[in-house]
């Protein structure tokens, strides 16, 4: 979105007056907008604060606080290693070290093709099948640090 152009500020106002009449409409908006662009950079921000009277900054506190937002745009493949306390005593560190070894990216970091995003995240409910990563959606039981490269190479071979 790096500049806004006038079709995306169209879009944006559209999402905003989806919920006009909605009591507390922010996390609505902001969702709706997350999943139309894959980010909410500062730019929009101040749009819904426009539309809506909320500050940008209740809005930004909202965007930083919950993790499925984001001000910076994520990879095609959004990889989210648990390290919750049953993937993390089974090895979940290690793994999303391997992760962010091979693509070499931090954790919330995104690869310089845009490929991969990797994300640290806190637990995703998945304790019985630990460590447990999830792939845009696509949950992969029981991760071991061996597995990892061949995961990287199955996504990378699908862009080929």
């Amino acid at each position: 979105m790096a500049k806004l152009n006038e079709k995306a500020v169209q879009t944006i106002l559209e999402i905003c007056g989806r919920y006009k009449n909605e009591k507390t409409p922010l996390m609505m908006i902001l969702s709706d907008i997350q999943n139309e662009y894959g980010y909410i950079p500062l730019e929009v921000q101040e749009i819904v604060s426009q539309e809506t009277g909320i500050s940008v900054a209740e809005i930004y506190g909202v965007v930083t606080f919950y993790s499925f937002f984001s001000l910076t745009p994520k990879g095609k493949y959004v990889i989210g290693c648990c390290l919750g306390t049953a993937c993390y005593v089974k090895g979940a560190q290690q793994v999303i070290d391997k992760f962010s070894e091979i693509l070499k990216i931090k954790p919330g970091e995104t690869t310089e093709d845009g490929l991969f995003t990797l994300d640290a995240l806190r637990c995703i409910g998945a304790c019985g099948i630990a460590p447990a990563v999830s792939i845009n959606g696509t949950v992969y039981p029981k991760m071991s640090v061996g597995e990892v490269p061949k995961i990287i190479a199955d996504y990378k071979a699908k862009e080929a």
